[in-house]
C-alpha cells in the first residue's frame, strides 16, 4: 500500500504500473495480483487503508468532544494537518484534480468514500457551533467550500509547483492564519459564556 502510494503521489495514476508498485514494494507482480486484481483495485484498497480510517476517527472524535465549536474545528484541522498533510496521503486531492476526467470512475469512488465524508465532519461541526449561538448563522454548504479551499490550494502547491518552486509557506503558520481568519469570519458577535 506504501508502495502504491508513493508512486500514485510521483507519476500519477496513468504513470503508475503494477510492475514499479510490485518491484518498490519489494514483492512480484504475480503476488500483488493474488491481492489486487487491477490498478484500480489497488488505488480504492489505498484510500480504504490510508483515509477512510482518519475520517472515520473524526467523526468518533466529533462525537465525544466536550470542548467550544471552535476548539473542535482547530482540533480537526491539526489532526488532518498531522495525519494526511504531512504524509504522502497529501498528494492525493493533486492525484484527483488531475486525473478526474482521465478516470471518472475513480473520482466519484474518491467523491463518495473521501470527499462526502471530510464535508460531513465539517458540517457537524459548523452546525454544532451554530446551535450553541457560538458560530453566526452562514451557509453552511458554502462555508464548507470555503475552509476547504485554501487547504486543498496548499496541498496541490506542495504536491505541483511546489517540488520544484519551494513552499510558499510554512504549513503550519498557513494552517493558522487559515484557521484565524475562518474563525474570525463564523464566529458569532456576541456569544454565550459557555462559549468563550
Amino acid at each position: 500500500m506504501a508502495a502504491a502510494l508513493e508512486l500514485f503521489v510521483e507519476k500519477g495514476f496513468a504513470g503508475t504500473r503494477l510492475e514499479d508498485v510490485a518491484a518498490r514494494a519489494g514483492v512480484s507482480k504475480g503476488t500483488l495480483y493474488l491481492y489486487f486484481d487491477s490498478k484500480e483495485a489497488l488505488f480504492k484498497a489505498v484510500i480504504q487503508e490510508g483515509l477512510v480510517p482518519i475520517l472515520e476517527e473524526g467523526a468518533g472524535l466529533i462525537d465525544g468532544f466536550q470542548g467550544s465549536s471552535a476548539d473542535l474545528l482547530q482540533t480537526l484541522l491539526r489532526e488532518w494537518s498531522q495525519r494526511i498533510g504531512n504524509t504522502h496521503l497529501a498528494g492525493v486531492p493533486k492525484l484527483m484534480v488531475s486525473e478526474a476526467r482521465n478516470f471518472p470512475g475513480l473520482a466519484i469512488y474518491y467523491n463518495d468514500v473521501v470527499i462526502v465524508r471530510g464535508r460531513d465532519l465539517l458540517r457537524r461541526t459548523l452546525q454544532r457551533g451554530i446551535a450553541s449561538g457560538e458560530f453566526r448563522r452562514v451557509d453552511v454548504e458554502t462555508a464548507i467550500d470555503v475552509i476547504l479551499a485554501p487547504v486543498l490550494m496548499m496541498l496541490i502547491w506542495r504536491s505541483s509547483l511546489g517540488v520544484c518552486c519551494g513552499t510558499a509557506h510554512d504549513p503550519e503558520t498557513y494552517l493558522q492564519s487559515h484557521f484565524d481568519l475562518t474563525l474570525g469570519g463564523i464566529l458569532a458577535a456576541e456569544r454565550p459564556a459557555a462559549a468563550r
